[in-house]
């Protein structure tokens, strides 16, 4: 048995209800590398850190590494820097940076135990020396109720520059587990904690389940002499070289793939045989070079009504592959014009391809775009895939549905078949060029009838087909109480100034700090009070 299949075995082996606490550290443990690191480079790209600032940052967290240092204390450095920095910026800024570069580095191995530990009814929570900016918006993703960690002061909605004490570092999170232990009457003793660093020790050793993920070299040497479940993860994190060079042939594959159909247009004089020989190939090649493996289950539903508009979840570009693999031929796509901007050879091949480009910024465009493919299944026998999200998702949460495919398959009069892709983000997560080897789990289901769909009820069929994908995917559906909220929101949202204004005297700050407020400051998530238990951002990790 593997290491994670093993640690997958004893979560079901475990007593279920929220009476056991699955708590897991976050940089390295989580997610690959250090969410501090980001936010950083966020900082001097907004100039957000001065020269002089940056430097004594730096100091301080060398000192920290060197032992020289507390915790505390370096942490107390970071706080000052943030004086007179309005908190709703690090709000803002932790979002984007999660979207844009940490949602990609999260392990989908640690994604599995945390939805295992979920599924057993587990009070599953983050305890971390990291700030609730680098954290709340990966347990929101997560779905991970409880976080824990290092915290600023306050007051006016800015930050005071203070760190509230205790931090959540070595004693400090044994003193936060202990916490949220009494609140739902749990014993540590019983409790699972999950870390890569030997400065977790304090914790691992209190529960009765200690587990080494992606250890440091000290964690692995205590593991291993106190014979601690151990496991490391190559999903994520720095690629091979092999990885690399592979995925630079599995992408330029779709390219030679249909130079190597011309000859079959020559001799044929058919470009539907043609664009059929190249789709398959491309499918076969791509696959292969990436060492990806697709488990189908409802594969009969793929051919028993063509045409059709196949929609698919959207999480990773090897969701081109996965489609090509399984629709094999006769079919038309759907792309973003800046394809055809941004690399004209691969969006040359794609219209070739049959890929109708639209642009999503002009919608009565777009309508008009889509006609040809209309054509292409009423005249031609086609079929169309699309994905309804209409760009990928940071991780295998569904985003909110658009409308086009569903009017296009009322237009053509055909049936839609869901396609709904488990874990593309294993092999390629949004934001990554290269793919890794990975086993993706596919559903097809039934096609659903479109032949007595009426525009006017167009919204309760995309709710409902997306509900489809939310119950295969075991995610949330959606009410239609639940849709007037989210249109609200988004409503609220776009009224609301992405940035508030700043003191002019203060700088701004994304750091790594451990970022803590005031009791009387209401956190984003409920808040346990919050110990942090970290290492720096710089070489050592915010946990």
């Amino acid at each position: 048995m593997t290491p994670l299949k093993q640690l997958l075995s004893d979560i079901k082996d475990s007593p279920s209800g929220p009476r056991t606490l699955a708590i897991f550290d976050f940089d390295g443990t989580l997610i690959a590398g250090y969410s501090a690191t980001a936010f950083i480079r966020e900082q001097l790209r907004r100039g957000d850190l001065s020269a002089r600032q940056f430097i004594e940052l730096m100091r301080a967290m060398t000192n920290f590494g060197l032992g020289n240092l507390g915790f505390s204390g370096m942490m107390a450095i970071n706080a000052q820097f943030m004086r007179g920095t309005e908190e709703e910026t690090y709000n803002e800024v932790g979002r984007q940076l999660y979207s844009k570069q940490i949602a990609r580095l999260v392990y989908p191995e640690s994604r599995a135990l945390v939805e295992a530990h979920q599924a057993m009814g587990h009070t599953v929570a983050i305890i971390s020396s990291a700030t609730p900016y680098q954290v709340e918006p990966a347990a929101a993703d997560l779905g991970i109720e409880h976080v824990l960690c290092t915290q600023l002061e306050v007051a006016g909605g800015k930050f005071t520059g203070t760190v509230i004490s205790p931090t959540c570092f070595g004693q400090g999170k044994v003193d936060a587990a202990e916490k949220l232990a009494r609140k739902y009457r749990a014993r540590l003793d019983n409790s699972f904690f999950y870390s890569d660093s030997q400065d977790d020790l304090l914790l691992l050793e209190r529960v009765g389940f200690p587990r080494a993920l992606n250890p440091s070299t000290k964690l692995d040497r205590i593991a291993r002499a106190r014979q601690w479940p151990i496991a490391t993860f190559g999903s994520r994190g720095r690629p091979t070289l092999a990885q690399f060079v592979r995925s630079v042939a599995a992408t330029s594959s779709l390219v030679t793939s249909f130079m190597a159909g011309l000859p079959v247009l020559a001799l044929t004089g058919s470009r539907r045989e043609s664009q059929n020989f190249s789709f398959s190939l491309f499918a076969d090649t791509a696959t292969a070079l990436i060492g990806m493996d697709i488990r189908v289950r409802g594969e009969e539903h793929l051919w028993s009504h063509r045409p059709a508009v196949f929609i698919f979840n959207h999480q990773s570009k090897a969701d081109v592959v996965i489609a090509a693999k399984l629709l094999r031929r006769d079919i038309a796509g759907v792309g973003k014009q800046e394809i055809k901007k941004e690399t004209p050879v691969l969006g040359m091949v794609l219209e070739l391809g049959g890929v109708v480009f639209i642009d999503r910024a002009d919608g009565k465009s777009a309508i008009n775009a889509m006609q040809p493919l209309v054509d292409a299944m009423r005249k031609g026998g086609k079929s169309v895939v699309i994905a309804p999200e209409g760009t990928r998702t940071v991780s295998p949460r569904l985003a909110p549905f658009k409308k086009g495919a569903f009017h296009l398959a009322m237009q053509a009069g055909v049936p839609i078949v869901p396609i709904v892709i488990h874990n593309a983000g294993d092999v390629a997560p949004k934001g990554d060029f290269v793919f890794r080897p990975a086993t993706v789990q596919v559903d097809v289901l039934p096609p659903v009838d479109t032949s007595r769909w009426r525009a006017q009820s167009i919204d309760e069929h995309v709710r409902e087909v997306r509900n489809m994908f939310a119950r295969t995917l075991g995610q949330p559906e959606d009410s239609p109480q639940n849709a007037k909220r989210a249109a609200a929101g988004k409503a609220a949202r776009k009224k609301t100034p992405a940035r508030q204004k700043r003191r002019p005297t203060a700088k701004a700050s994304t750091k790594p700090a451990p970022v803590k407020r005031k009791p009387a400051a209401a956190s984003v998530r409920p808040k346990l009070k919050s110990k942090s238990a970290a290492k720096s951002a710089a070489g050592k990790k915010n946990k």
